[in-house]
């Protein structure tokens, strides 16, 4: 059993579904493309999906950015990340990625259905924090300058949330 997340952009123009195992919204990305891309508080939140489940309504109003990631000697690489979109308001919708084929990231902000409180939160990518971004710090929380080793399906079954 998985829990059906339905989500939408702002204008309502794209709908989705899909599938998950995992919808505890405990990470927060403070990189700059999550930050600039589909933020707010500074950071952005994305849960994981199971890829075969996704339905979109009105695929005619997606649009696909594949991010620059700017590493600190000035290099640049193209991401192979395609962030969803609407082309319509500009919502940050899901990440799909080709290295991982069985998930999508749907962007916590674009669900409508009620999710879980999660016990804790993870702080990823503070190397990349805005200035004017306080962290915000349960007393659980974790905080990482890059990616933290434990995926997030271990998080989850490691504290008993994973939804069978």
């Amino acid at each position: 059993m998985t829990m059906t997340l339905k989500g939408s952009c702002h204008c309502g123009a794209v709908r989705f579904s899909v599938e998950s195992h995992t919808p505890y919204p405990y990470q927060r990305c403070y990189c700059s493309i999550c930050r600039k891309t589909g933020g707010g508080g500074g950071y952005a939140i994305n849960i994981m999906g199971v890829a075969e489940t996704l339905k979109v309504e009105d695929e005619n109003a997606l649009g696909v950015l594949h991010a620059k990631i700017y590493a600190d000697d000035g290099s640049c690489e193209v991401s192979s990340g395609q962030r969803h979109f609407c082309t319509k308001c500009g919502s940050s919708l899901w990440l799909y990625d080709d290295s991982w084929p069985d998930l999508v990231h749907p962007m916590a902000s674009a669900i409508d259905t009620d999710l879980p409180a999660a016990p804790e939160s993870v702080h990823l990518m503070l190397k990349y924090k805005a200035s004017w971004v306080d962290v915000q710090r349960g007393p659980k929380d974790r905080y990482f300058d890059g990616y933290p080793a434990q995926s997030i399906e271990d998080w989850h079954k490691n504290r008993g949330l994973w939804i069978e």
